[in-house]
């Protein structure tokens, strides 16, 4: 019985720390996520064609496309600290798809690490209560 109470401890406290990580792991899911809406609405980007306009993407458009709709001669400047530097349009392009791609990247490693914790979760749980079961029917017939 004292060997059941010390491997169940063990369960319990290996089924507590995936559920640390997995909340940890879903943190980080959301952290992504808030950082590919920001990219993809092309927040900060500050754009000058005739005059100075900022340019705000709607969230199913790429940055990209909307580099496209942009003249060729059109200025783009990127937006570091107090400061607008001004920057190519092909660096522009290529620093925010990145960034995107890195990001999607990022979101399916994570999810794949959260389906794991959850898999191996739900293994510990089920060996937890597998041994409470026993533990209990062990209880009964002394009773």
């Amino acid at each position: 019985m004292a060997d059941d109470q010390k491997q169940l401890q063990a369960l319990s406290d290996e089924y507590q720390k995936l559920q640390n990580d997995l909340q940890t792991n879903i943190d980080a899911r959301q952290k992504l996520e808030s950082q590919q809406q920001e990219n993809l609405g092309v927040q900060k980007v500050h754009l000058q064609a005739l005059g100075s306009w900022r340019l705000h993407a709607a969230a199913d458009i790429r940055p990209s496309q909307e580099f496209a709709k942009l003249a060729e001669d059109a200025n783009i400047y990127k937006l570091i600290g107090p400061v607008l530097l001004k920057q190519d349009r092909a660096e522009a392009v290529l620093a925010v798809d990145g960034r995107l791609e890195f990001i999607e990247k990022e979101i399916k490693r994570v999810e794949k690490q959260i389906a794991d914790i959850q898999g191996e979760s739900e293994k510990k749980r089920m060996a937890v209560y597998q041994l409470q079961t026993k533990m209990q029917q062990q209880v009964e017939p002394a009773a």
